[in-house]
């Protein structure tokens, strides 16, 4: 059951940090590209779209999964094997935390800045949102990946 959960860690941990990767290498530089008023109507539509089911497993398990391969006793599990999964488990909470704390409220005030009274240049909800968005995303990524190759690492050891 262990040898399985680590596993699991290891999957759902290496398809976020896949999905994080992808949106701080592909994604944003290709929105940069975007007029402002594309970019913020674009933005709206992949915050609508991308918090549901197969992402928000993906996003649950990701935590859930390293939290139960500690839980179950494993008796020859080394300290090096135990301390590299509790590591790798903390880069992915604090991942969520930057999630939860920044992005998600960069996210919720730029959906609302489309129904919010009195009409805001898209240059400027732009300017309130993307370079901010950025910083949290590219510090979520990189405790997302090292999350992954940590918990990758206990797997291995």
């Amino acid at each position: 059951m262990a040898t399985v959960l680590l596993a699991l860690a290891v999957v759902f941990t290496g398809l976020y940090a896949g999905i994080m990767l992808i949106f701080l290498t592909g994604i944003m530089p290709a929105l940069a590209r975007l007029t402002d008023g594309q970019f913020v109507t674009a933005m709206r539509r992949v915050n609508e779209e991308v918090p549901r089911g197969l992402f928000l497993l993906v996003f649950l398990a990701e935590v859930a999964f390293p939290v139960a391969a500690l839980a179950v006793p494993v008796d020859d599990r080394s300290d090096t094997q135990f301390w590299l999964l509790v590591a790798g488990l903390i880069c992915v909470v604090v991942n969520h935390l930057v999630t939860v704390a920044g992005n998600i409220p960069l996210n919720n005030a730029l959906a609302s800045s489309e129904t919010s009274p009195g009409p805001r240049p898209d240059s400027a909800v732009r300017a309130a949102f993307e370079s901010r968005w950025n910083r949290f995303h590219a510090v979520r990524t990189l405790f997302a990946v090292a999350g992954f190759a940590l918990i990758v690492s206990a797997s291995l050891s």
